[in-house]
């Protein structure tokens, strides 16, 4: 016998937390990072970019504060 899995919801709120090297970013992003050496990504279930912060802990508190479930990605 075959289950069948529930598909997650299109709303899903799980967000991921990734490390991003700065020298991996377009010049223009470079730029503003200044002194950084990594940002951190935030991103959607479909890996659609939501966010780039300078720290880790923004990251996942722009996360909570926006209704969603940050997971870092390592």
């Amino acid at each position: 016998m075959q289950e069948q899995f529930e598909t997650a919801p299109v709303d899903n709120r799980i967000v991921y937390v990734k490390t991003v090297d700065v020298t991996e970013l377009p010049s223009e992003v470079r730029d503003q990072a200044g002194d950084l050496d990594h940002l951190y990504a935030v991103h959607d279930s479909e890996g659609q970019q939501l966010a780039l912060v300078a720290d880790r802990n923004l990251a996942f508190r722009l996360a909570r504060q926006n209704d969603y479930a940050p997971v870092a990605v390592h």
